[in-house]
């Protein structure tokens, strides 16, 4: 059953009141629990520039990824490993993980994926991964992302999900999609002035959500400002509950 909107707010808050250095050792404590969630982001390449040494797949990172693993192990029951893990599409090792973390896909001229990325993507894929693409905004954003991630399944049709779809009740019920502004954006409004969020994901045969684009809105700024005073709980707050919803998604389909 859901918990009361009302206990979520305390739950989190109660995240956010931690002090930094208390919570980097309730986070290093984890290292003597077996952990059965491991939050794997995914390095990439871009068209000008990024890559190996840097660039937008580096952006909140790591404290957007430990402050989420930390969140998971306080707000579920699913036991989390301590530290992020970096991957490239390319890598053999994302079929040990289920769960695939990628931002910013649309700075820097777009993503740039090479066959061995697409070929072993499709294969993670359809073998029954998921893979959340978060944080880009705008049209000029999404035709640069777009233009090289449409080659992994050009024959199916991406599909913008509505509130009723069951990802959104999976954990927490939440009324679709949640515009969650970056730390320089002002309430209410995300980059360039824009104020609505939307999802949208490529299914499999069986109507699985097997990735979930995360359109004009910023989940990894909501976990990576987690203790920040000046960013609003109420967006930290979003970002979790989507963050868990689609974590459990992936794990139970």
């Amino acid at each position: 059953m859901p918990l009361p909107a009302k206990l979520i707010s305390i739950l989190v808050l109660a995240v956010c009141g931690l002090q930094a250095a208390s919570a980097q050792q309730e986070l290093a404590d984890l290292n003597d629990i077996a952990g059965e969630f491991a939050f794997v982001r995914i390095q990439y390449d871009s068209y000008y520039g990024g890559g190996f040494y840097g660039g937008p797949w580096l952006t909140d990172f790591p404290a957007s990824d430990e402050n989420f693993l930390r969140g998971v192990a306080r707000l579920t029951n699913v036991r989390v490993m301590s530290e992020p893990i970096v991957l490239r599409f390319d890598d053999e090792e994302i079929f040990d993980y289920p769960f695939l973390y990628a931002l910013e896909m649309g700075r820097n001229g777009g993503i740039s994926l090479s066959p061995a990325e697409l070929d072993n993507l499709r294969e993670y894929l359809l073998r029954g991964g998921f893979l959340l693409i978060d944080d880009f905004w705008g049209e000029q954003q999404w035709d640069a992302f777009y233009r090289d991630f449409s080659m992994i399944f050009p024959d199916r049709e991406l599909v913008e999900l509505t509130a009723d779809h069951e990802i959104y009740h999976t954990f927490y019920d939440i009324d679709g999609p949640q515009m969650i502004p970056g730390r320089g954006g002002r309430r209410g409004f995300g980059q360039a002035g824009i104020d609505i969020a939307s999802n949208h994901a490529i299914l499999d045969d069986d109507g699985r959500v097997m990735v979930l684009i995360n359109w004009n809105s910023d989940m990894g700024d909501g976990w990576e400002h987690t203790y920040d005073q000046w960013y609003p709980t109420q967006y930290a707050n979003s970002a979790y509950q989507l963050g868990i919803n689609y974590l459990i998604y992936s794990l139970t389909h």
